[in-house]
């Protein structure tokens, strides 16, 4: 038996770090050293502390040798994978060539560095260096990422602070067609669901214009087609309901939205259009409300008849900003994605 003298002051120390050390593993030394100061056998101790005979004077020695702040010190072990030394091979070869697969991974660790892992060191090893399995995204080919960063600086967002501020109302437009059709989503189930699928093609049509504060929704509907009879229609709606302050609509080059039509009628109603840079859906905050009703209103949902399904979309968005503001206020922030001038798809994987 390991023979200690443990001072009053260590006693006393021990007595409340074996409650209020903020280490499970500091706490059971420290429970061992008051048990051993109150005179406990060996035996009896290990009981206690559910430890083996082995640990029990282990910690006893740790205090012979460096006290109380010895039993402080918490030195577990942690093995480092080989594959940390080729960290930075393996992490600039997968910056240029993403794989779609762990085993695709595991092939080229081995072909690279030599070194033969398994599925789950490979795994730990990708997410330790910040990879992780992403969905892939896609923005337009012939999106100008610089003419979008110019327009967002100098248009886009003096406009929105000036709708912030209440000196003027800022609406994005933008035409969805909803197509009575299987719009297949992904459900938790026990078994595969099959959607069935109307015949036939209608469409619903909505142009709408989003308030970019409140999240108003101002549209116009029909069966047939959006013209620009539409625009100038929905023009009209905006200018009745907002007589007295500055209008801006945010849209994009649709010829139906930039014809002379058009933008007579807006110059007649004190309306000022701002047309996005080509291919800036990114941009448009009302193409997010569209992917929402879709969510809703669509995915894995049937619709006997094209009545039902109108009244579903039209439904939802005469209700939206009521029924879910919350999930609209997070949803339809003023942030919007632009990309960099370098192309952010790895050239080793293109077409």
């Amino acid at each position: 038996m390991i023979k200690i003298s443990v001072s009053p002051e260590d006693m006393m120390i021990a007595k409340n770090l074996r409650f209020n050390h903020p280490h499970p593993r500091v706490q059971l030394r420290m429970e061992v050293l008051w048990l051993k100061c109150c005179g406990l056998p060996h035996n009896q101790i290990c009981a206690i502390a559910g430890i083996s005979s082995n640990t029990l004077r282990q910690y006893l020695r740790l205090y012979e040798d460096g006290g109380i702040e010895n039993l402080k010190k918490v030195n577990f072990h942690h093995p480092q994978s080989e594959l940390v030394g080729h960290q930075n091979t393996i992490e600039s070869y997968f910056r240029e060539h993403p794989v779609s697969s762990i085993p695709e991974a595991i092939a080229i660790i081995e072909e690279r560095t030599g070194l033969q892992r398994k599925t789950t060191q490979v795994r730990k090893f990708l997410k330790s260096i910040g990879m992780a399995r992403r969905k892939v995204g896609s923005i337009p080919s012939k999106a100008d990422p610089d003419e979008q960063e110019k327009f967002k600086k100098e248009k886009l967002e003096p406009c929105l602070e000036e709708a912030k501020s209440g000196k003027r109302v800022v609406f994005f437009v933008d035409a969805a067609h909803f197509v009575l059709s299987a719009y297949l989503g992904f459900l938790w189930c026990f078994k595969r669901i099959f959607v069935k699928t109307p015949a036939g093609r209608k469409r619903f049509n909505v142009l709408g214009a989003l308030n970019a504060i409140n999240h108003d929704i101002i549209m116009v509907t029909n069966d047939l087609y959006i013209n620009a009879q539409s625009v100038c229609e929905l023009l009209c709606k905006i200018a009745h309901q907002y007589r007295n302050t500055p209008i801006t609509l945010i849209l994009d080059n649709a010829r139906y939205q930039k014809c002379a039509l058009v933008t007579e009628m807006a110059a007649s109603l004190n309306i000022e259009l701002l047309y996005l840079p080509p291919y800036s859906p990114n941009l448009n905050l009302i193409e997010r409300l569209w992917k929402f009703v879709k969510k809703k209103c669509l995915y894995s949902k049937y619709y006997p008849d094209f009545t039902m399904f109108k009244q579903s979309i039209f439904g939802l968005l005469l209700a939206a900003n009521q029924l879910h503001k919350k999930e609209l206020e997070s949803l339809l922030t003023l942030r919007f994605q632009t990309f960099k001038r370098e192309n952010p798809f790895p050239q080793s994987m293109a077409a």
